[in-house]
């Protein structure tokens, strides 16, 4: 498993994917699940204010409560689930934390609808969402992505290309800098066009908690710093 989460860090050095370090924190993570210290609830809420909505999925700042529904020009959104984890993992240089932790059902809008089916040809879909902010605590360059891996109590498992927010939260982060953002993943999926909703629906499980593997971290000459870590958050 280490192997793969270095190779993927590698791969994204070399072609250079660099992160917007502005706008976002950066995240790591390890193989065994690490203390957490609690945030400040009033900092970690304005950088939810303050992020800038996906071009792709529906924006679910508004969505506070089990029930809510938001539509914008992208879908429409409902929240079947939230977890308020406002909880930081210090791993090396590299601090993440992990604010809130969402299951949300999306039926997207007739226009997004090629970009889904990438990951699933279902016309309305669960996923879950994570919201994290990633800080390098040191002055210098490092490499990491806060979620190469990711697992549910299903039994799915979904590794960094299933990402449906591409917010560039992996690769290099500058000594200092911070990136914050979501990442999200498509859960009890469809695979086919065609399909019967009701048989589908008894198929699908509950999502109880889901467990993240960050990669590696790596400093600017590709050398590992820190291994991996594993976080496990329950709704």
């Amino acid at each position: 498993m280490r192997g793969i989460l270095s190779i993927f860090v590698f791969i994204i050095v070399l072609a250079g994917c660099s992160s917007n370090a502005n706008t976002e924190k950066q995240s790591a993570g390890g193989e065994q699940a690490v203390k957490a210290t609690p945030q400040s609830t009033s900092s970690q809420k304005d950088s939810i204010d303050e992020y800038q909505p996906n071009s792709q999925v529906t924006d679910d700042r508004s969505l506070l409560k089990v029930g809510q529904t938001f539509s914008d020009d992208k879908g429409k959104a409902v929240l079947k689930d939230i977890k308020q984890v406002n909880q930081t993992y210090k791993i090396g240089d590299v601090e993440l934390t992990v604010k809130e932790m969402k299951l949300i059902h999306l039926r997207p809008d007739y226009s997004m609808i090629d970009y889904f089916h990438v990951l699933t040809h279902d016309e309305e879909f669960d996923f879950v969402k994570v919201f994290v902010d990633i800080k390098n605590t040191s002055s210098k360059k490092v490499n990491v992505a806060p979620i190469a891996l990711m697992k549910t109590n299903t039994g799915e498992t979904f590794d960094w290309n299933k990402d449906i927010y591409l917010e560039e939260l992996n690769g290099e982060l500058e000594g200092g800098a911070e990136k914050s953002g979501n990442l999200g993943f498509i859960v009890n999926a469809s695979s086919c066009h065609a399909h019967d909703e009701q048989s589908t629906d008894k198929k699908k499980k509950e999502i109880k908690w889901i467990e993240i593997t960050t990669s590696d971290v790596f400093d600017q000459n590709h050398k590992k710093i820190s291994n991996s870590k594993k976080i496990k958050i329950e709704f």
